[in-house]
């Protein structure tokens, strides 16, 4: 390679870099005017008020009739909180769609435990794109579990219970840590 086509790689390469940030900075503005997607949406994901998820206004719950949600995975936590009196351990799952949503789910559920097999398969660069996520009914009445689409892909992500979760939980954090840190 000469010297003029080095330099000349080296100036499209900044080009796209300042490109891409670009993009990532369109994608993170605030909707503008008058709007009701103030602030981040808490999802909860369990079949306790007969849905498969749904949000709280003035501590009732209202089903969510959408049947998935897809957007940018930003964020995988666990965090511990007080209901009832008691203290218990969520999962935090945060999707940058028009709004933030935080899908809220026991620790150690069937949601929890798919959503964490599923993306501790996906490659950091596969959350540069939307991922869906779709509460999925089990047989049970109780049973809720969790399908994580990569565009069109769904993830199938098998696991019983042999399966080291920790480990699991482990890989999905650093997954999408990874992402992110790329990203941003």
């Amino acid at each position: 390679m000469t010297p003029q086509e080095t330099s000349e790689l080296l100036t499209a390469l900044m080009r796209q870099e300042e490109l891409l940030k670009q993009l990532v900075a369109s994608i993170n503005k605030p909707k503008l005017g008058l709007h009701s997607d103030a602030g981040s949406c808490k999802v909860y994901c369990n079949r306790h008020n007969k849905s498969l998820w749904y949000t709280l206004s003035n501590d009732e719950p209202v089903a969510i009739t959408q049947t998935a949600l897809t957007g940018y995975l930003r964020e995988l936590k666990f965090e511990k909180s007080d209901r009832n009196g008691e203290e218990k351990c969520k999962l935090l799952v945060s999707i940058q769609a028009d709004r933030l949503y935080i899908l809220e789910t026991g620790y150690d559920t069937h949601f929890s435990k798919s959503i964490l097999a599923a993306v501790a398969l996906l490659t950091p660069q596969q959350l540069y794109s939307p991922v869906t996520i779709q509460p999925q009914a089990g047989d049970k009445g109780t049973v809720l579990f969790c399908r994580v689409w990569a565009g069109s892909e769904l993830i199938m992500a098998n696991y019983n219970e042999q399966t080291d979760f920790k480990v699991i939980a482990r890989q999905a954090l650093n997954v999408v840590k990874a992402a992110n840190e790329m990203v941003f």
